[in-house]
């Protein structure tokens, strides 16, 4: 008789079999997510989390994160869940956090991502670090327990290695911390330069670039950024009002942020940039697809990032650059702020 095999099918695996053909993409402080994160595989589940903090980030030893206990699978993971439709991955570990633990957050550094088999589909989940900011926990159908625990506790408590290995990525984050963060976003779609005749500057957004301003809320949001500048032409500033009337926040305008300051003088466009980061905290620059990929070039040649892939800019799309004092320790490539579902 011959006899059976010990390996489950991919039909047959489940979400608490992860790790047996689990992969996890946490390499490196440069993380980038596709255009279409939906297609990266034939039947892709998408999820979005966050490894939960509270304490005083200058001082690692006093760090707790949170581990959560699911009823359903009894066991000991990180807070995270699928996307809705109608929404980017950002707005997804928000909310889920919000549902399974109560709690709000402000996220950071985006950590990368885990893909594993469950069933006929490949489930890809995306973890951000996330500092709790408010909210109450109470027991509920998938979360039944909140453990907060020291660094080296939540490790052996956590019952799957994917999770540990997260977990070890935002150690480093965390020892490595960011005083200061920078949405630098791309402004939305406008309309066609070639059938514009006036003024380049007033030159709008077309009915997607709206809708981009619109969503880029949503993405932009859970960074708690503090203020908010852009580059001088009409599509820059717009792509940020909405944002900006949700924050109460003003736009500051600045010419050194554009595409024609960068071309007549880079000092004085490296120097605006920097000023802003200097000011600590989370600031959104909106500016123009010619200056970003170059600024960008310039700060990891400059700083503590090499990033040696093409630096890709799409229009409604953001980096989220982190810094450690005046050099780039981080960067997330977020190319749109639409729904990946």
């Amino acid at each position: 008789m011959a006899s059976k095999s010990s390996a489950p099918s991919t039909a047959q695996l489940h979400e608490t079999d992860k790790d047996d053909r689990g992969e996890m993409f946490l390499t490196g402080r440069h993380q980038e997510i596709p255009r279409h994160p939906e297609r990266e595989f034939a039947k892709t589940t998408l999820a979005a989390g966050a490894v939960l903090w509270r304490g005083d980030v200058s001082d690692v030893s006093s760090i707790e994160v949170a581990c959560i206990h699911r009823p359903h699978y009894d066991d000991w993971s990180l807070a995270k869940g699928k996307v809705d439709p109608g929404e980017s991955l950002v707005a997804t570990a928000v909310r889920e956090i919000k549902e399974e633990t109560g709690y709000d957050v402000r996220l950071g550094k985006l950590l990368g991502k885990t893909i594993y088999p469950v069933k006929n589909t490949t489930k890809v989940v995306y973890y951000w670090t996330g500092e709790v900011t408010g909210g109450k926990f109470t027991p509920n159908s998938e979360v039944d327990e909140i453990r907060w625990v020291p660094l080296d506790e939540a490790k052996p408590l956590l019952t799957y290695d994917l999770d540990r290995q997260v977990l070890e990525k935002a150690e480093k984050r965390f020892r490595l911390p960011a005083t200061s963060r920078i949405l630098y976003v791309r402004h939305g779609r406008a309309h066609d330069r070639e059938k514009w005749s006036g003024d380049d500057n007033l030159r709008p957004l077309d009915k997607k670039g709206r809708r981009q301003s619109e969503m880029l809320v949503p993405m932009l949001a859970p960074f708690f950024p503090e203020r908010i500048f852009s580059a001088e032409p009409d599509r820059c500033q717009t792509t940020v009002a909405p944002l900006a009337d949700e924050l109460a926040l003003d736009v500051t305008v600045d010419q050194h942020f554009g595409d024609n300051a960068w071309i007549e003088n880079q000092v004085a466009c490296k120097e605006a940039f920097m000023n802003v980061v200097k000011l600590g905290g989370t600031s959104v620059i909106c500016a123009q697809g010619h200056i970003m990929p170059d600024m960008i070039a310039w700060l990891s040649d400059s700083g503590r990032l090499p990033i040696d892939a093409p630096i890709n800019v799409k229009k409604g799309g953001a980096w989220v650059l982190s810094f450690h004092g005046e050099d780039l320790t981080g960067a997330d490539y977020m190319p749109s702020a639409l729904p990946v579902r």
